[in-house]
């Protein structure tokens, strides 16, 4: 009983605060620079490929300078793999099982990677989503425009994580980051892990595509949440952060996206497109502010930076989105939960996970 109270406990415990405050403002700068120039410019509806380049300042949040600025390069490598990946995929209207079918094949491609560079937040998943994503919104620019905004974003993420050396002007002469060797135990181990990230992703997808939802990569990437925690009861509760924080974000975006009494979207109709892409920097922001502290809350705000990008590049009846969102995002976290429940190593024969212990990640 104590085990299981002990879970539950965890599952609304607030880690303590490390300078959560200056990351989220280096991601909310570096998210906020490039939309508001698209704004300026008019076209909003480009600001999802600057916001997924520029969620590389996510990575690397408490690292030594010349460290985040390799962290970060490595992080901007698996989204802009991503949104390119996404760009061709709707440049070339592949999609349903094609999507389902790359998705999930790059999932388990961005694991071996992510495990080897150790990524932090872990996992590919925010690929998998800029991936998805980018493949489901119909192209309004040539391709290359698409993916300079989002290259471009990312640069400036990483000259905004950079910054602080000017202050202190520190550098470590053959400083590196810690990469794992993936041969032997560890090398099977990550293929294990892989397996369950090409289970998880493309099992959900698969779901998504037969029952006809709009958006299947929504499933795929909550799929994905579950894998990245450390052992199996952070993952069965990644898994159930993911569903609770998600409905409590539906209810924040619905009070501003649906047209109704209760809600503040009347309230700036006029202004809405503009409003919109400000609320994307904010949520932001505060998404950043509690995601080492307590995914739950932070994918509180998270969901609306999602589904506000989305309403922006191509917009949709909000009450659709909305329900679309809540149905995919439980049952892609059910089948997460599922895969690392069943497919399972022993604690005593997972490499990865003896070395991030070490690492203290």
């Amino acid at each position: 009983m104590k085990p299981v109270l002990r879970q539950v406990h965890a599952l609304h415990r607030l880690e303590p605060a490390n300078n959560d405050h200056l990351a989220a403002l280096r991601v909310a700068l570096s998210v906020a620079v490039p939309s508001l120039l698209l704004l300026f410019l008019g076209r909003a509806d480009l600001i999802m490929y600057a916001v997924f380049g520029a969620l590389t300042g996510m990575y690397g949040r408490s690292e030594p300078h010349q460290l985040r600025l390799r962290h970060q390069s490595q992080a901007a490598l698996v989204l802009l793999s991503g949104v390119a990946v996404g760009i061709f995929l709707s440049v070339n209207h592949l999609q349903s099982w094609w999507l389902v079918a790359v998705e999930a094949v790059l999932a388990g491609v961005g694991s071996v990677y992510s495990d080897r560079v150790k990524l932090k937040p872990n996992g590919p998943f925010f690929g998998i989503l800029a991936l998805g994503a980018c493949a489901s919104v119909p192209m309004s620019v040539p391709w290359h425009a698409a993916l300079l905004i989002a290259a471009g974003a990312a640069a400036f993420s990483l000259v905004v994580g950079f910054g602080g050396w000017v202050r202190v002007r520190a550098w470590q002469p053959g400083a590196a980051r810690d990469v794992v060797s993936l041969r032997g135990a560890a090398g099977r181990a990550a293929a294990v892990h892989a397996a369950r990230y090409t289970l998880a992703v493309g099992l959900a997808g698969a779901i998504g595509v037969i029952s006809g939802s709009g958006h299947p990569h929504w499933a795929m990437a909550a799929a994905a949440v579950p894998l990245a925690g450390a052992d199996l009861p952070s993952r069965v509760r990644r898994g159930i952060h993911r569903i609770v924080g998600t409905f409590l974000g539906l209810a924040v975006t619905a009070v501003v996206l649906v047209q109704a009494p209760w809600s503040l979207a009347p309230l700036f109709a006029a202004q809405q497109v503009a409003v919109l892409a400000v609320l994307v920097i904010v949520f932001q922001f505060t998404t950043e502010l509690f995601m080492a502290r307590h995914y739950g809350l932070a994918m509180v705000s998270f969901t609306p930076v999602i589904l506000l990008m989305t309403q922006l590049a191509a917009p949709t009846d909000p009450s659709v989105l909305i329900l679309e969102r809540g149905v995919e995002t439980f049952v892609g976290a059910l089948v997460g939960i599922l895969v690392v429940v069943t497919v399972r190593t022993l604690p005593g024969q997972n490499p990865l996970l003896r070395f991030a212990r070490r690492s203290g990640n």
